[in-house]
């Protein structure tokens, strides 16, 4: 039976990663959806839109932290209300859901990992917005929702640092970059490959509903990735000097610890990511980044 799958947020760095990962299945009939295609706000539409999918995957989201901050009622309506929406409808239609949310969630003053069930303390709007989405996932769809957190997310489409670290390297000779901020940085194509087999296993019944981590394994800093982003580049990495966070102010504050422990995906029969340097070797490979860095190259 070909399984009908719904992707949100079809033309963001995620939904076009989860997109490219289902069309590889032929037993996988797979539809995305843009922003401009479907607001997940409008709950009608929602409800339209999910009638007759196994599964979906919204990766529908209001993501500029620092506007949040400025406009909390608005990230809430997509990030908390938007998927309250999506969970309502796959609860009436029987359908799997699978919800991206972030690690901001979290404080960021633990010293080791965070797992799966830890004590949740946002301590921005954003992060607050995420976990309004977080709960109404929990609530409505007790047996077929999981939340996929995730983090430092960079791809092929769209914005994220590593692009931005290249861009930079062609305009200027050095790059200050924050050393006191620790996390995962993941490949948004293995993060894709992940929320696959999630789903796959969920139809199944093999994967227990909840939350979930899907972060690259291991850890470092901004700092440490921009500087393994330039030597994997053949970019020389003394160019990257470490700063502290202060040195760069926000309107939104960030957690300076968001590192994600990994400890469900074995129940679910789902292999973890790979460490975040084999992730970056990987991207770094593909034509996207691999024509930034030659331009940064020849820009000396």
């Amino acid at each position: 039976m070909t399984t009908r799958w719904l992707v949100t947020g079809a033309g963001g760095m995620l939904g076009r990663d989860v997109l490219a990962e289902l069309a590889a299945d032929p037993g996988t009939s797979a539809t995305g959806l843009t922003r401009s295609e479907l607001d997940i706000a409008d709950q009608g539409a929602v409800h339209t839109a999910v009638a007759g999918r196994h599964v979906v995957v919204n990766c529908a989201a209001w993501t500029d932290v620092d506007a949040a901050e400025r406009a909390e009622e608005a990230a809430t309506a997509v990030n908390g209300t938007g998927v309250r929406h999506l969970a309502r409808a796959c609860a009436g239609s029987g359908s799997v859901l699978l919800h991206v949310s972030t690690d901001y969630v979290f404080s960021g003053e633990a010293g080791a990992p965070y797992a799966e069930g830890a004590p949740t303390a946002p301590v921005n709007a954003y992060g607050r917005s995420k976990l309004a989405g977080e709960r109404a996932v929990a609530e409505l769809l007790p047996g077929t929702g999981y939340t996929v957190r995730t983090a430092w997310l960079y791809g092929a489409h769209g914005r994220s640092f590593v692009r931005t670290m290249l861009e930079l390297a062609c305009r200027r000779r050095t790059l200050d970059v924050v050393a006191d901020q620790h996390g995962q940085p993941t490949w948004s194509r293995a993060l894709a490959g992940q929320l696959a087999a999630l789903g796959r296993a969920a139809l199944t019944g093999r994967a227990p509903a909840g939350v979930y981590h899907g972060t690259a394994a291991g850890r470092t800093t901004w700092y440490g990735l921009a500087h393994e982003t330039f030597r994997l580049s053949g970019l020389d990495p003394e160019r990257i000097r470490p700063v502290g966070a202060a040195a760069f102010p926000r309107p939104a504050a960030r957690p300076a610890f968001g590192v994600l422990g990994h400890g469900r995906w074995p129940g679910a029969g789902v292999p973890p990511q790979h460490r975040w340097e084999q992730q970056l070797s990987a991207a770094l490979g593909t034509p996207a980044f691999a024509e930034l860095a030659a331009a940064a190259r020849a820009a000396g």
